[in-house]
């Protein structure tokens, strides 16, 4: 029966979408299905490899017909791997990748498969820049409808907060031009609501003059850590919307696994007012490596990539945090001792600033208080150290749990966390957002997300 359903869903589509529509044993199937994350291996029945809005309202009206389960790949990047059904329909939108700038507009429009990497670099070509993921590889339609966090939050809010307007596909084939005017409960619920209520098909941002950052790392050994975390408690407290500085613990990029306690920070102020800035952070203690300058902003983006390569083991756990006291700053230090790979870290990400001064009940994002999110991003290579390093994971969100809030941030879920770690992400905006999802979305289509059920 599945196979009769699988084969009529391509009859259906073949010569009704441009892209091409794959099977498993299809060349290019295999390449397809996979995702950033390596934890992630599902098989689709059928693939659609879409190439505009058409072919989306095509597949979701071919899976609708055949009864099968649908899931979005736009960037492929989210740690959960929800973009990849098992069995059913995935729509593609890897190889929708246009980005269009228009520089005296100040706004750029890009298709729901580009990444950080691709909007950066268009809009870096005229002095223009949007808050965007500290991972240039990250694609832009996840991040955004997660909230999108990023260099530029102190001063411009996060990625949603400067979102114009979606193109989506909703459940029902509709293509809606989503904004403030034409359709604002839904445009709301888009900025921080996830993949619930369409599919993104093309975005368009606010975009901000911008040519250069100063940024970069500094790199302590690990014994410093607990004086350098507290020191940077102190230091980042009032800091101008200008500055964002993360903290954490990391090993060293160059393959040696040595443990380090870093500071890595972006000034998107002019180079004088950067230097001064930043002069506390230069100058405290005695550092290992000291790598920061002016470059311009879309190189600052790049700047993680590296820790975080493709088909790599990922399993992470976060959470907001309830300051950073001395006794979350030593449970730290004592947990990464312990850590089993040399690719995971532990990271503090400040909030503070333009993000901090939208109203909670502003966008689908609640998170709009001053503090930190602390990250714990386990990346490794080898199959046979799952255990070991989901293990480590969860015991040191444990071990972190009496200094959290309970508050979660969207796009760290992992595919693990449902019910109570859903609602904590979407906070007192849940009930707001089933309402808007049972508007668009009554039958639950789009299901494989963070998901809200109407």
């Amino acid at each position: 029966m599945s196979t009769t359903l699988d084969d009529m869903v391509v009859r259906e589509l073949s010569g009704r979408v441009s892209g091409p529509v794959l099977v498993p044993g299809d060349p290019g199937y295999d390449a397809a299905r996979r995702v950033h994350n390596g934890l992630v291996d599902r098989r689709p029945a059928v693939i659609v490899r879409c190439h505009g809005a058409g072919d989306v309202v095509a597949a979701l009206g071919a899976a609708r017909r055949a009864g099968m389960e649908v899931s979005v790949r736009g960037g492929g990047h989210n740690v959960a791997g929800r973009a990849v059904t098992d069995g059913g329909v995935m729509i593609d939108l890897a190889e929708m990748r246009r980005v269009t700038v228009d520089a005296a507009a100040r706004t750029a429009t890009a298709q729901g498969g580009a990444t950080w990497a691709e909007l950066n670099d268009a809009a870096g070509a005229h002095g223009l820049a949007v808050t965007g993921g500290a991972v240039s590889t990250t694609g832009i339609a996840g991040l955004t409808l997660g909230g999108g966090l990023g260099w530029l939050m102190g001063r411009h809010g996060l990625a949603a907060d400067s979102l114009l307007g979606v193109e989506l596909v909703t459940a029902a084939g509709d293509v809606l031009q989503v904004d403030a005017a034409s359709h604002p409960d839904l445009f709301w619920a888009l900025r921080g609501g996830g993949g619930n209520f369409g599919v993104a098909t093309a975005l368009t941002y606010r975009l901000h003059p911008l040519e250069s950052v100063t940024g970069g790392l500094v790199a302590h050994p690990l014994d410093a850590a607990p004086g350098l975390l507290r020191f940077y408690r102190e230091a980042v407290s009032g800091a101008p919307d200008d500055l964002t500085v993360f903290a954490g613990l990391v090993h060293a990029p160059d393959g040696s696994g040595a443990k380090l306690a870093a500071m890595v920070m972006c000034h998107a102020g002019d180079p004088e007012t950067a230097d001064r800035d930043l002069a506390p952070f230069l100058a405290y203690g005695s550092p290992a490596a000291v790598q920061v300058g002016r470059m311009p902003y879309p190189v600052m983006n790049t700047l993680l990539d590296g820790g975080f390569p493709d088909g790599a083991y990922n399993y992470w756990l976060s959470g907001f945090t309830r300051g950073l006291p001395d006794a979350l700053i030593d449970a730290m230090v004592e947990r990464f001792a312990t850590v089993p790979s040399p690719m995971s870290s532990i990271l503090i990400e400040h909030f503070h600033g333009a993000v901090t001064r939208v109203p909670a009940g502003a966008t689908a994002v609640p998170h709009r208080e001053p503090g930190w999110n602390l990250v714990l991003p386990s990346v490794w290579t080898d199959p046979a150290a799952h255990e070991r390093n989901i293990a480590w994971t969860r015991e040191t969100y444990a071990a972190a749990t009496p200094h959290l809030t309970g508050r979660r941030w969207l796009s760290y879920l992992g595919d693990d966390q449902a019910g109570d770690a859903v609602r904590a992400a979407y906070g007192p905006n849940h009930a707001r957002l089933r309402a808007v999802k049972r508007r668009y979305d009554p039958y639950n289509v789009f299901h494989l997300n963070h998901n809200i059920t109407p």
